[in-house]
């Protein structure tokens, strides 16, 4: 049972389903003030959905960039308990995986970033640079009191950020096959298309909203938006809902709504998308609105000392050639981006995070803690 796993087995025990912290971050902050850190608790919104955030900060004995790790302490919501084979808020051991709810989203890359921390002071004392934390209980839920309103105060009070490591688990197969050194923009829009309802039997008497929508809902399916680049894929355009009608069968319906939603590279802007969106629009001659929401905008960090630091820290700990990766959904290195020039995001294997019996390797533990820590050890020594 090393430190690592004794801290994993302490913030799974607590429920800390979004956004309620439960205490984690009451934990971590004791264990980094007795490693030398400053600590500084940043709640914010409601008072009945209160969300924790802490921001830490080591600062060594000369000058040097400051090195983030940031992460959440907040999970999902289980699910139906009796699907479980064991309680997900008691840690379990079953064939060389650690089960519980956060295990491997993110409990697990705290843990190792607490403990890679704390190893790290100890052993460099006099380290340039500053180590810092950022960590919220708002990332699993509507990310709008957390990593985004700590960003927005640091910035304001003039924090200089160099590099981060966002502890998603990004790793596919075998840990530090995957590194995500950049992420899509989402860009969301939910498209109204008037018409005129009626009977049915007399459709020269009405006007119907999916009849005309059709043909440019087919033309925005196969547009080509972009060709990606070196490190994105094409964006890409997805209908997510599409309702009309009253549920009755004779009623041509008055009204069409469709939510769709951009994956979008850095070879495209939000301005651009929505541009030609209401180009089309305009040319099938609809009777249309858009209401648009911006969920994030890409971003990414090219090979640089933040890049190099960590697949130099993963060749050296698993011998494994690590991939940059730009695919998946949204994290919280998207509102970190705009504050930090250097953001990637790096953990265990994600095959089972928010699933039933969430777990994570044992046997990947203490290599990732290392993984941090040597990163650490390149940047700040």
């Amino acid at each position: 049972m090393t430190d690592t796993l004794r801290l994993i087995e302490d913030l799974i025990a607590r429920p800390s389903v979004t956004p309620d912290d439960r205490g984690c971050q009451a934990l971590i902050a004791a264990r980094l003030e007795a490693a030398g850190f400053h600590t500084e608790h940043l709640p914010f919104g409601p008072s009945e959905f209160l969300v924790s955030n802490l921001w830490a900060v080591r600062t060594g004995a000369a000058p040097g960039p400051t090195v983030v790790f940031a992460g959440h302490t907040d999970v999902v919501p289980t699910g139906p308990l009796g699907a479980w084979a064991s309680d997900p808020f008691v840690p379990s051991y079953r064939d060389g995986q650690l089960y519980g709810r956060g295990a491997a989203d993110m409990k697990t890359s705290v843990a190792a970033m607490v403990v890679a921390a704390e190893e790290f002071a100890r052993a460099h004392p006099h380290h340039t640079g500053r180590v810092a934390f950022l960590l919220t209980s708002d990332e699993e839920g509507p990310s709008v009191d957390g990593t985004v309103k700590v960003v927005q105060a640091l910035q304001a009070r003039g924090e200089a950020l160099d590099c981060c490591i966002v502890g998603e688990p990004t790793s596919v197969e075998t840990l530090g096959d995957m590194i995500k050194n950049g992420r899509r923009g989402s860009l969301s829009g939910r498209l109204t298309v008037k018409g005129i309802q009626g009977h049915v039997a007399y459709p020269q008497l009405a006007r119907n909203p999916v009849h005309e929508a059709a043909p440019a809902l087919a033309e925005l399916a196969a547009m080509a938006w972009d060709a990606g680049n070196e490190y994105f894929p094409p964006t890409t355009w997805q209908i997510s809902n599409l309702h009309a009608g009253t549920g009755a069968t004779n009623v041509i319906p008055g009204e069409l709504v469709v939510d769709f939603n951009f994956r979008f590279s850095t070879a495209s802007s939000p301005e651009s998308l929505k541009a030609r969106v209401a180009s089309v629009l305009g040319k099938h001659r609809l009777d249309w609105s858009v209401t648009w929401t911006l969920g994030g905008e890409p971003f990414l960090t090219p090979v640089g000392s933040l890049v190099s630091a960590l697949t130099d820290a993963i060749a050296a700990e698993t011998g494994v050639t690590t991939q940059l990766s730009t695919t998946g959904g949204t994290s919280d290195g998207r509102f970190i981006a705009k504050a930090c020039a250097q953001v990637v995001e790096f953990g265990p294997v994600n095959a089972t995070i928010h699933k039933v019996d969430e777990h994570v390797a044992v046997g990947a533990v203490e290599p990732l803690k290392n993984i941090y820590r040597r990163v650490l050890e390149s940047l700040l020594t």
